[in-house]
């Protein structure tokens, strides 16, 4: 069976997606055949396979980094939430359930054994896996059923590294807290720590450092450095508030300003990661009224709650606002959710079970919900550029009126889709933006030369050069091949109890 490692993290979002993905990164320029794994994911960023599996957006970036097709196995189970009790099940691939918090504790002994035999079956095929831990391990009111951290590590004999966000502050009080709460089986795994997000001098560092290895016997294995736009394919909404970097100068004379509205079931946000890469566009995400009306261009994101986030947005006025936008002739475009949002009706029996709900009514569709969701990988054309796209819903909306747009309708200044992902086609973007500042009345010119992939596949080999320059390389290959250190110091006091 092949080596492997758990990148673990103190917090959400302590940058255990892209440690993970530069591991692989690193692992792939060698020759090494390396897959990533993250036995359970909560997250609104998802991605379908091209067999038409749903999985978490981070895993199907890991797999990019790894050079590899992204595969359900590789995200075996995918938690959505629809509210902050409720979500739905995704394993492999497929929705299976809609589940409360306590309610998904009578899944959690089947789906330990479809993490495992996922798990088992990259192991048999790769050479290296790399898994990601998700939150943190040290949440001890979820060990006894815990199956994507420690549990996972334990019954899979993984080592276990720790990250940590500097940035946040705390940092030595986390990781040596992480260990401490964990039981001695659990602690035993555990082989030592990474620092993120590091700003200033290392020197001042490292009297920390030599603390924190005398206190727990454990060692850093490298500290990365700051570096702003490492964000790619995030899972946890957190993300959006982090500093983005500045966008640059445009290829013509004006900016184009984009506002997203940022719903409180936000899905699918990486859509806006193309926009934001070309020079010269904004893009900002809007929680008022007041945020949107200085815009050139409004999106309506995705949601994995359309009709309760449409009430959101009319309890904030920002329905208004949309709708003072669509009688300017001024652009507003919407995706997946927010596409359903624009439409005159939503049926729904399915997601939120409210029945018939008003819809915005600025396009000509009506939306029904069935119980099957929608996966795909379709392929289209739009202003004589080809178009490949993704798609995840249980909306479906009948145009019934309008101008054809992808696979939804334009009426107006106002566009709706239900396809994610099509503005990483280069041509079809660079269309869009030049429409969409025409309209708007700026004098904007997309760039003709930038290549979102190729600016992914760069950022990606970032993520690698930071853990070959960065990380004690070495030592992780040690610890892929070899597994744990054995003796490992018992880090008092070592939680609670176990129970196994």
């Amino acid at each position: 069976m092949s080596g492997a490692l758990l990148v673990a993290g103190t917090t959400s979002d302590a940058g255990k997606s892209v440690v993970t993905a530069g591991i692989c990164r690193w692992l792939a320029r060698r020759g090494v055949r390396v897959a990533p794994f993250k036995a359970q994911n909560m997250s609104l960023n998802s991605m379908v396979t091209v067999d038409g599996a749903e999985i978490g957006r981070a895993q199907y970036m890991q797999a990019q980094a790894a050079g590899v097709e992204a595969r359900a196995v590789m995200n075996p189970v995918l938690l959505k939430p629809g509210s902050d009790r409720r979500s739905q099940v995704v394993v492999l691939g497929r929705p299976v359930a809609e589940v409360d918090a306590l309610g998904y504790g009578a899944h959690k002994e089947r789906l330990r054994g479809v993490v495992q035999e996922s798990l088992a079956e990259l192991r048999d095929e790769f050479d290296v896996v790399v898994c990601e831990g998700a939150g943190s391990p040290a949440e001890i009111n979820l060990r006894a059923g815990d199956i994507v951290n420690m549990g996972l590590a334990r019954a899979a004999d993984i080592p276990v590294v720790v990250v940590a966000d500097i940035d946040r502050g705390g940092v030595f009080a986390s990781l040596f807290g992480t260990v401490a709460l964990l039981e001695e089986k659990d602690q035993a795994l555990v082989a030592g720590f990474v620092i993120n997000k590091f700003r200033g001098a290392r020197e001042l560092l490292e009297p920390g450092l030599e603390q924190l290895r005398a206190l727990t016997g454990r060692p850093t294995l490298g500290v990365l450095p700051w570096r702003l736009g490492l964000y790619l394919d995030t899972e946890d909404t957190l993300s959006l508030d982090a500093p983005r970097p500045q966008a640059r100068g445009p290829h013509g004379r004006e900016t184009l300003r984009i506002a997203v509205v940022r719903f409180p079931r936000i899905s699918n946000f990486t859509d806006l990661d193309a926009l934001a890469c070309e020079p010269g566009v904004v893009v900002r995400y809007a929680a008022s009224a007041g945020d949107l009306a200085e815009a050139d261009l409004v999106i309506l994101p995705g949601s994995r709650a359309t009709v309760s986030d449409l009430a959101w947005l009319r309890e904030r006025g920002m329905a208004d606002e949309v709708l003072r936008r669509v009688n300017e002739g001024r652009p507003v475009l919407g995706i997946c959710g927010g596409y359903q949002m624009l439409a005159q009706e939503i049926e729904d029996s399915v997601e939120s079970g409210a029945g018939r709900v008003e819809g915005l009514g600025v396009l000509p569709a009506r939306v029904v919900f069935g119980k099957e969701k929608t996966l795909g990988r379709p392929e289209g054309r739009a202003y004589g550029e080809d178009v490949l796209a993704y798609e995840i819903h249980h909306g479906i909306a009948e145009r019934e009126g309008g101008e054809p747009f992808l696979d939804g309708c334009r009426q107006g200044a106002v566009w709706g889709t239900t396809w994610h992902g099509a503005w990483e086609n280069d041509g079809f973007r660079r269309a869009f933006l030049r429409e969409v500042a025409e309209v708007a009345g700026r004098d904007f010119t997309p760039a003709p030369d930038v290549s979102f992939a190729a600016l992914r596949e760069a950022t990606l080999d970032v993520l690698g050069d930071l853990v070959e320059e960065h990380l004690d390389t070495g030592a992780l290959w040690r610890l892929i091949e070899g597994g744990a250190p054995q003796g490992l110091p018992v880090v008092p006091p070592a939680g609670p109890p176990s129970a196994t």
